[in-house]
């Protein structure tokens, strides 16, 4: 038998093959795209499982048992009591005011104003709840509700784009400037109008612009004949106009004002006890003592609101390796005492309270240059400048230099008490608190 031609190939014995990673053999074999519909329908597939709605809750949420569950439920901020104590006079104002327009069929503008926590929010949006319940009442027509609010805005021309997107009902984008057109031509016709509009604008300070467009528009649109809009703007400094806005601005948004002062320690007491005072689980002297810390720092019924919240989480916690402590059977001074402390050691207030002697002095003159302007941004010299007056009424004879003052700017902003505006370095650096301007208040309440 004849052997065929060539050698034969070597075979190599399985123990003796050289070891190392397996070779897979290249082949010119491709993925098929699949075709457009079934792309087409994944992505349709896809973006309804992105866009699908929340689970629907199927059980209620339970409510509140016992008085201890119903007083945490009372002393969030975000509750909505029954009703306003200490209130009453600037309810009534703002219900008279909207009424009048509202049965009329006029447009104006009403700047409320007062510091935080004075209940500006919460009275407006009684109000409102009110007028809602009175439709058909009194000739109290229907009318739509807006809010804007400046913390929420990217930037002031953004209340354009939303105030259109609350008129028109649709998700369409469209650009500030288009918003502002297509706003201007709709306000132009009122006869297309179907009911009053009532717009609620919130952190009025926030839409202040170098040029003030927004805010001029905003309150030259009421003032147009037939217009059925009402534009309520709050703010938190009472002089915004004659400090901060132009005339034109503040000729358009008229003489009706409204202030809101400050809780004073009664007031206060009768916020608190409002509350709670039928639940038995703060003693008398407990609510008397939150409100007269509160009221001698600044009157901001949120933060007593807030330290009753953590007394009284204070009374119900858990001891030490989860064994029960004695505990009072209602929250007295002790705990509201405890409760301020533990406030009054958060990192920031510490930092502050553990700064020298001239960065409190800074902290306190951008505290005192937000107050004069009405807007939470400064820039450095308006500090430096604050500052050096600052130095004078504490007696401090040798200012720091400007390097210095710089120095203390920059150690502020690497503890983040404070925010730099990066883009530029000289006196025209802007600068903001990292923290709220009441926490500031309470942590130099000693020093100031």
């Amino acid at each position: 038998m004849a052997k065929p031609k060539g050698k034969s190939p070597r075979v190599i014995p399985p123990k003796s093959r050289a070891k190392g990673p397996l070779r897979v053999a290249k082949t010119s074999h491709k993925t098929k795209k699949p075709p457009d519909f079934v792309l087409k329908q994944r992505k349709k597939e896809i973006a309804a499982d992105l866009l699908s709605p929340l689970p629907i809750r199927e059980n209620p949420v339970r409510a509140a048992g016992n008085n201890t569950e119903k007083a945490f439920s009372r002393l969030q901020c975000s509750a909505v009591p029954e009703s306003l104590p200490c209130r009453e006079e600037q309810f009534e104002y703002i219900l008279t005011f909207l009424e009048g327009k509202l049965t009329s069929g006029t447009g104006g503008c009403l700047y409320v104003s007062g510091v935080p926590g004075t209940g500006k929010t919460a009275t407006v949006h009684g109000v409102i709840q009110t007028l809602q319940q009175s439709i058909g009442v009194d000739g109290i027509p229907d009318f739509r509700y807006i809010e804007i609010n400046g913390m929420r805005l990217s930037e002031p021309k953004q209340a354009y784009v939303q105030l259109w997107k609350e008129l028109n009902g649709s998700d369409k984008r469209v650009t500030p400037d288009h918003a502002s057109q297509l706003l201007d031509k709709f306000f132009s016709n009122p006869a297309k109008i179907e009911s009053p509009i009532v717009l609620l604008v919130d952190e009025l300070d926030l839409l202040l612009s170098r040029k003030q467009t927004v805010l001029y528009q905003l309150f030259d649109w009421p003032s147009r004949p037939g217009c059925p809009l009402i534009v309520l703007a709050i703010a938190n400094t009472m002089d915004l106009p004659e400090r901060a806005m132009l005339g034109r601005v503040s000729s358009r948004l008229g003489m009706q004002r409204l202030i809101f002062q400050p809780y004073t320690f009664p007031q206060l007491t009768s916020i608190l006890q409002s509350r709670v005072d039928d639940l038995a689980v703060f003693a008398e002297e407990a609510l008397e003592f939150v409100a007269r810390k509160v009221a001698g720092v600044s009157g901001d019924a949120r933060r007593a609101l807030n330290i009753c919240l953590l007394a009284l989480e204070l009374l119900n916690a858990p001891g030490k390796d989860g064994k029960p402590e004695e505990r009072p059977a209602v929250v007295n001074i002790s705990l509201v005492s405890d409760a301020i402390k533990v406030i009054a050691s958060s990192p920031k207030l510490s930092a502050i309270q553990n700064a020298s002697h001239f960065e409190k002095l800074f902290l306190h003159a951008v505290l005192l240059e937000f107050k004069r302007s009405g807007i939470e941004e400064t820039i450095f010299s308006d500090v430096l400048s604050t500052l050096t007056l600052v130095c004078q009424t504490n007696g401090i004879k040798r200012m720091p230099s400007v390097p210095s003052v710089r120095s203390i700017c920059c150690s502020l902003a690497t503890s983040r008490l404070i925010l730099l505006d990066k883009s530029t370095r000289d006196l025209q650096q802007r600068i903001q608190l990292n923290i709220s301007t009441d926490d500031v208040s309470f942590a130099l309440g000693e020093l100031f």
